[in-house]
């Protein structure tokens, strides 16, 4: 397994605008598999009026897929966020630390790599979103398997914190032989009712 750990800067200007949403309920749209420019057109007129965020514009000669569901936004921090009509996330990808390329024989590693950076971005989390509503790992599977949203993969640890309209997950990723596991760090996701 080889892994990269940066600093949790972008991390936390992500997490402080989504701090700054009080009430999520003008962010979410129509729960439905609906796709394409006059969704999309919809959504970013929705978003840029409820957060003040603003869309990435579309390049030149570029038009908006009849596949696409979501958009990137751009926040006054300089944060990118992505939105779709239930969930936003932030593209942090520069940020924190990442196991990748992880072999069946690195379980354990990934395992333990997860385990020691879930308390600074837990931390981290805390300073802007306060303490969470709930608050679970590996141990409670219980627990897991009631605040993993269906068809995403299993966690190693989540923490949830309940907004109007919304709830934000701090989650890490519990690593798997079968199926492999490639990545593993550690996310978080706005998921919007």
């Amino acid at each position: 397994m080889k892994t990269a750990d940066r600093p949790l800067h972008d991390d936390d200007l992500a997490m402080a605008d989504l701090a700054e949403i009080t009430d999520w309920t003008p962010v979410g749209g129509p729960d439905s598999d609906d796709a394409g420019p006059a969704l999309v057109r919809t959504l970013v007129a929705r978003v840029t009026n409820a957060t003040g965020w603003q869309p990435v514009p579309l390049a030149p000669g570029e038009e908006i897929d009849a596949t696409m569901s979501s958009w990137a936004f751009t926040t006054k921090r300089g944060s990118t966020l992505v939105a779709y009509d239930g969930l936003v996330f932030p593209d942090t990808r520069n940020s924190g630390w990442v196991g990748y390329e992880v072999k069946p024989e690195d379980m354990a590693e990934a395992e333990a790599g997860i385990d020691k950076v879930w308390p600074d971005h837990l931390a981290l989390a805390r300073k802007h979103w306060g303490e969470p509503d709930h608050l679970g790992d590996h141990s409670d599977p219980r627990f897991l398997r009631q605040w993993t949203p269906s068809g995403f993969g299993p966690r190693r640890h989540v923490a949830v914190w309940q907004r109007p309209g919304a709830q934000i997950h701090l989650f890490s990723d519990q690593p798997t032989p079968d199926p492999l596991t490639r990545t593993v760090n550690v996310g978080y996701a706005v998921y919007i009712d």
